[in-house]
């Protein structure tokens, strides 16, 4: 395809073979893997309860497989503890030469995950390159494969970071496409935020605290004050190691609790359980699309909510991950959004609503 070339002239191969350029090129010996650092610049600082940033690194991979290239990305915010020089070094690792048949997908990734504990953003980069191989291979989009209607996939809430009340409401005008929308809270300021957002709209909204609130009692407080301000629900409330706190503020609060921070992946769900309502799911967290199915279907068969997140990503990731939409209350899809350098074209949102690509594999093609 010719808008691949205009990325990989510059992707590093840790295949055995590369062309001219320095491309991962299939030689006839099993699939090839290359990768691309990169720096997404965000429109609006990014400000969290206990950071801000204004760019997030990104690694983008290739897969390449008979005259096929499957695209993949690793994002690596600060917290993740992942970095270029830590996604490179894995990458390293990776020979997929080793592999005829790129439809061993558990083989393939169980290879990936005993590589070396951790480095989730860089094994997410493999998966998702893997699947979009696949997916282009059968000819299929994944939510076909997965038999999941796209349809079905829930309205996006767009995310507005912690900011002075006119800077915030400013961002709440420019979200006015979106049906929902997340707050960041977490600091001494969180009643001030959403006052401002309820003087430009009414919509309802979700926050995110970020392991922001120390105090159960005060918690509870605060939820119930949200509830009244149309929130309709609770993303990581408290730190990830107050874990009895956490079960008595989810079994006394009105509005449904979700863990994020306090999530890995498919071992961690059943410990959650009864400490909070429901599990937020990222690629860059749990290692890719494979364990991020397994997360979904095993939190609806435990009757627990689930919501799909990201991070700061190119289209790529974020696209990948609403192939999963059909198994989600919630999603929020708006990594992409939230940056002014995407190098993909994927998902696209109208009026609030997710629209998947009607391409095969993940769906998205260089730009």
């Amino acid at each position: 395809m010719s808008s691949a070339l205009v990325i990989s002239p510059v992707f590093k191969s840790c295949a055995h073979a590369t062309d001219s350029s320095g491309a991962g090129a299939y030689s006839g010996n099993g699939m090839q893997l290359s990768y691309k650092p990169y720096e997404l610049e965000l429109t609006h600082v990014f400000t969290l309860a206990g950071s801000s940033r204004r760019t997030t690194p990104v690694m983008l991979t290739q897969i390449h497989f008979e005259g096929f290239t499957g695209y993949g990305e690793a994002s690596m915010p600060p917290y993740l503890g992942e970095s270029h020089q830590t996604v490179e070094a894995f990458l390293k690792k990776v020979d997929l030469t080793q592999f005829k048949d790129p439809f061993q997908l558990e083989e393939i990734i169980e290879y990936i995950d005993g590589l070396a504990p951790g480095n989730y953003a860089a094994k997410a980069s493999v998966d998702i390159a893997l699947h979009d191989l696949v997916g282009k291979l059968m000819k299929q989009p994944w939510y076909k494969i997965w038999g999941l209607n796209p349809q079905k996939v829930p309205d996006t809430s767009f995310t507005i970071g912690i900011d002075t009340p006119e800077v915030v409401k400013e961002k709440t005008r420019e979200a006015a496409p979106y049906n929902i929308l997340k707050i960041k809270l977490g600091h001494d300021t969180d009643k001030a935020m959403v006052e401002a957002i309820r003087e430009i709209t009414d919509k309802p909204l979700c926050v995110d605290v970020n392991q922001g609130w120390k105090d159960r009692e005060k918690a509870l407080d605060m939820i119930y004050w949200l509830e009244e301000k149309g929130v309709v629900f609770v993303e990581q409330p408290m730190p990830v190691e107050a874990i009895e706190d956490m079960a008595w503020l989810t079994a006394n609060s009105p509005l449904p609790t979700i863990a994020d921070e306090a999530l890995q992946g498919p071992a961690d769900i059943q410990k959650l359980y009864g400490v909070y309502d429901g599990i937020n799911i990222k690629l860059m967290k749990c290692g890719g699309m494979r364990a991020a199915h397994k997360m979904a279907s095993i939190a609806g068969g435990m009757n627990m909510k689930v919501m799909l997140g990201c991070m700061t990503e190119t289209s790529c990731a974020v696209t990948a991950m609403a192939h999963l939409g059909h198994l989600a209350q919630w999603a929020d899809l708006d990594g992409n959004l939230l940056i002014n350098n995407d190098v993909f074209d994927g998902l696209r949102v109208v009026k609030g609503k997710v629209i998947l690509p009607e391409r095969p594999g993940i769906g998205v093609v260089p730009v």
